[in-house]
Parts: structure tokens; sequence; C-alpha cells
């Protein structure tokens, strides 16, 4: 309807939270105070959250109606499912991200990367270095995108441009840095609820429709704490069902993309299957270390006979 292209904003702040109470106001206090020339709107989804959560998003809902959506799940959906549920709510021409324990921490960011993709249509998405700041105090701060990094939460700087197919070895966004245009793809695909997080598939999808812009500079936080998905835990594969979890989703994308880039993803599961072999000998779980180590084999192998 006319009326409803009207009222269209120009972006759309995605945000969802679950049990992030004392980190919530934060992350809606730094997406407010964006400085920019257009409409913007911060839509919430809030899934059944049993700390408090759900009550502040409800009063800054009510504080700014204008501003600030909530959608109040009547049942937890789950991270990916209440992602992709407020994915389809939003009405914006650009997306931008947001973690409920997350915050940003320039005023001008949402105005910079909605500039920045506004003028050059060859590019989907944009995204920006973040500082990664531990809860414990256990790790002093740091940027994610580092020269050497040093760190387990880290990532060497990316190029300046990147594309899918750099994509495809692997997410090196931070979630509360990424800025896209809406509407590049159509329905979400069937394989995107498999997958173990609900950025990269995301990311996948844009970046088929364009190619992906680095800004250098932290203009974001993200906050590691115990109850983050991607926990320091996940991170080291400890567990089998990690590992598990990234295998099938490397997999994934390798159908997805049609193979275009298996060589880049073997190389990804080669340590992968390392690590799942580790664990489930740590866990004593024999069968499934004997089937990491056939899988690595098979893997080395066949990237070793691999036709130049």
């Amino acid at each position: 309807m006319a009326g409803d292209a009207e009222r269209r904003p120009t972006l759309s702040v995605l945000m969802i939270a679950y049990n992030v109470a004392p980190y919530i106001a934060q992350a809606l206090d730094s997406a407010l105070m964006q400085q920019v020339d257009f409409d913007y709107e911060i839509v919430v989804g809030e899934d059944c959250s049993t700390d408090g959560t759900r009550d502040i998003v409800q009063e800054y809902a009510q504080r700014y109606p204008g501003r600030v959506r909530a959608l109040l799940r009547e049942r937890n959906l789950g991270m990916n499912r209440n992602f992709m549920e407020t994915l389809l709510d939003l009405r914006g021409e650009f997306v931008a991200l947001l973690d409920g324990d997350d915050y940003w921490t320039s005023p001008t960011k949402l105005q910079r990367q909605v500039d920045f993709l506004r003028a050059d249509p060859r590019f989907s998405l944009c995204f920006h270095n973040a500082e990664v700041v531990y809860e414990d105090g256990s790790i002093a701060s740091h940027p994610f995108h580092m020269s050497a990094p040093d760190r387990l939460i880290a990532h060497h700087v990316p190029k300046p441009v990147s594309t899918l197919g750099d994509l495809a070895g692997g997410n090196f966004m931070q979630t509360c840095s990424v800025v896209f245009r809406a509407g590049l793809y159509g329905n979400l695909p069937d394989w995107y609820l498999r997958m173990p997080t609900f950025d990269w598939p995301l990311h996948l999808l844009n970046a088929e429709h364009g190619d992906i812009r680095y800004f250098d500079e932290v203009m974001g936080v993200y906050r590691v704490r115990a109850g983050s998905f991607w926990s320091t835990n996940m991170a080291l594969y400890r567990r089998v069902e990690d590992v598990d979890a990234m295998v099938r989703a490397y997999h994934i994308v390798n159908d997805y993309t049609g193979y275009r880039f298996d060589e880049t993803i073997r190389g990804q599961l080669e340590p992968l299957y390392r690590h799942g072999l580790r664990a489930a000998v740590a866990n004593r779980r024999y069968g499934r270390a004997a089937h990491y180590l056939f899988q690595g084999w098979r893997t080395r192998a066949k990237r070793a006979f691999r036709p130049q």
C-alpha cells in the first residue's frame, strides 16, 4: 500500500534478546544515540526471557513508541528461529544487526554505513572492527580484527573488499558491525535453521548479490560472557556436538554454493576433524574418534589428489 511505503523507515535495527537483563538497556541506548538524517526503527525479538529482560524491552517500547518495536514471543523460539522471525518483521531498506548484550560506541556508525551503501550499489553489506570485552575480566579487551591475532576470539584484519568466496571459508564479521541491504534474496532457504549461527548464513545469502566492504575502525563492542552463544568453551571445540555442528554447517555451505569453493571449505574441515578427534578421545567416545580420524584422512586424500 502507498501509505505503508511512505512510512517505510530507511533502516531497521534488528536485535534479539534472551536473558540479557544486565545489558539490554546499554544496547538499546547505543542504538537510540545514533545521529542520522533518516528514519530508523529498532525491532527487538524478545524470546520469553526469565530474568526481567522482557520488562526492560517493554519499558523502552513505551518510552520510544515511534522508534522501538517489541516483538514479544509467546513461547521460546530459540536463537535462530527468533532471529529469523524478527528479520521477517523488518520494514527498513537497510538492516543493522545488534545482539542484546553488545553495544555500539560510535554515534555516527549507522549514518556512515548507510551513506556508503547508498553511494556504491556494488556492495551488499559492510562491516567494521569491534572491541572484544570479557565480562569476567580474565583477559584484557582487544580489537576483534588484529594484524597478528593472539587471542582465541580474534581474527586477522580482513581485506578492504571481500567476496562470497572469502565468506565461504567462515564468518569473519562481528554481528554488531554489520549493515546490509534488505530484500536482496527471496525467502530464507530451508537449511537456514540447520546452521549453528544465524549471522554467517545470512551474510552468505547477501554476498551472492554484492561485495563486502570492511572499515578498519572500532565502532562497537562484542561482549564475551558465560551465557553468550559463541562462548570461549565452544570456540575451543571441547564438545563433539560443537564440532559436529560446524562440520554440518560447512557441508551445507558447500552444497548451497554448488561446490564452487570446495577447496576452501575442505581446508576448514581438516582442522575441525582434528578438533573432533581430540574431543572424542577426551570424552572416551571412541566410535566418534574413529569417524573423525577417517573423515580427516579422506579430506586430506581428496585435497592431495585433486587435479591441478
